[in-house]
């Protein structure tokens, strides 16, 4: 009795503290969602849209067709005032086709007052008035039906006043063609287009150049700085005098920020003045001084030097940390069993020191892998784009060529890849992390 008695005050103990951890662990969750993953979710929606912020008609996300009236009234009444007045002119023929005109166009007026309802009759008072309409009341949703209507008829319209025109049949025809021809610009099309944006980046040259450019960046200078860094770790790791002054001074190159570190090796690479051009031109690695910032494979040499220049202190650091806790005890009995200074590395040092690899190179992987910065400074992703990375080519599309949506579609490829790579990181690193009696 007194066994189950305890048993359901165990399972009680339990949940409660299982909600606990919860509401514990809520804040940060909330946080990671706020910050990370809604960003994420929101670049991925756009990227179903072809959004172009240089273009008016699609710079906000359509799902429907929709008119923006405050155009439509722009040109609307003048067309029509104009061509009441040819109206009054022409006889015969030409009378009659005007007069079909205007039918139409009254026609077509009516349904988008239909569509608009309130919204057309405050924008026309506000435009009669001399005051700007806001840019979320000139949008109006009109249905699948009027918009191709209106399409229809506007270019019939179009076509006819400027046959109307070649005959000389207008008083006026500069303005009524002028009119009629802003009128097609008033229909804002649906610019959803689902993965259209991820299939033309997979057929993307470019796009595959730049993915190209940023794992061999990654895979070069990463192992480049892990080797070097481990290097410096162990060296800091031995006393000796002035230690903390080497350890604090080693740390210099990774406490400059990166944009200002780039400007400083454009210069030392510099075609004309360079001191590290002219190193490199004296000892025979380079044909000539303007080879580092000029070609292809020299650019590509250029960034990952800086960056492993840069990075290296990063990863000591982070090896240096796995070294200080490591018992000294199993150095001196590995010393006294005969082992030298070799063997202790490879049987001491670095199973001792695994965990702590795997977190640097997984941190600093990510980091190469979205590098921007010291490249867009640097080289800019030149010359002709050898060191262009998947993130400058991002930039590229979303800010200066203003396609929103193919970049955001770019920034999610990004995601993946990272994503990916974290995933693997965590795969090597679950085995260290697993508490040994979960271990299976």
């Amino acid at each position: 009795m007194a066994d189950q008695q305890k048993k359901p005050k165990k399972s009680k103990l339990k949940q409660s503290e299982k909600r606990a951890a919860y509401w514990l662990v809520a804040p940060s969750i909330l946080l990671i969602l706020i910050i990370a993953i809604y960003p994420v979710l929101q670049s991925f929606y756009f990227s179903l849209f072809d959004l172009r912020l240089n273009d008016p008609t699609k710079s906000s996300v359509h799902l429907n067709y929709s008119i923006n009236i405050e155009e439509y009234l722009n040109y609307y009444p003048f067309l029509e005032g104009d061509l009441e007045g040819e109206m009054k002119q022409a006889d015969g023929a030409v009378k009659n086709k005007l007069t079909d005109i205007h039918a139409n166009l009254n026609q077509l007026d009516s349904k988008i007052r239909e569509d608009a309802g309130d919204v057309y009759g405050k924008v026309n008072k506000m435009l009669n008035n001399f005051k700007t309409p806001p840019s979320d009341l000139s949008m109006v949703e009109i249905t699948d039906e009027t918009a191709e209507e209106f399409t229809g008829t506007i270019q019939h319209i179009n076509e006819e006043l400027k046959a109307l025109e070649e005959k000389g049949s207008l008083s006026n025809p500069k303005e009524l063609t002028g009119l009629a021809s802003g009128m097609t610009g008033v229909i804002i099309e649906p610019n959803f287009i689902g993965f259209g944006h991820y299939a033309n980046l997979l057929q993307n040259d470019r796009m595959w150049a730049s993915l190209g450019n940023t794992f061999v960046f990654t895979i070069i200078s990463v192992f480049f700085e892990f080797v070097l860094g481990l290097a410096v770790a162990l060296l800091i790791n031995k006393a000796f005098f002035g230690r903390g002054i080497i350890r604090a001074t080693v740390l210099i190159p990774w406490a400059i920020p990166t944009a200002v570190s780039a400007m400083m090796w454009k210069f030392l690479y510099d075609g004309q003045n360079g001191i590290i051009a002219k190193l490199f031109h004296d000892i025979g690695l380079i044909d000539s001084m303007g080879s580092l910032l000029s070609t292809e494979l020299g650019g590509m040499f250029a960034v990952i030097l800086s960056d492993v220049w840069k990075t290296t202190p990063y990863i000591a650091l982070l090896l240096l940390g796995g070294l200080q806790v490591i018992p000294k005890t199993l150095y001196e009995a590995a010393s006294i069993d005969g082992a030298g200074k070799w063997k202790q590395f490879i049987t001491i040092t670095l199973p001792m020191l695994k965990l702590s690899i795997l977190v640097a190179l997984l941190f600093r992987t990510l980091d190469a892998f979205r590098v921007f910065d010291l490249i867009y400074v640097l080289t800019g992703g030149g010359p002709a784009n050898a060191t262009e990375t998947i993130s400058i080519y991002a930039y590229q599309v979303m800010f200066s060529q203003l396609q929103f949506g193919a970049g955001s579609a770019i920034a999610i490829i990004v995601f993946i890849c990272v994503a990916i790579i974290s995933m693997i990181f965590v795969k090597l690193l679950g085995s260290d992390l697993l508490p040994e009696g979960s271990k299976k």
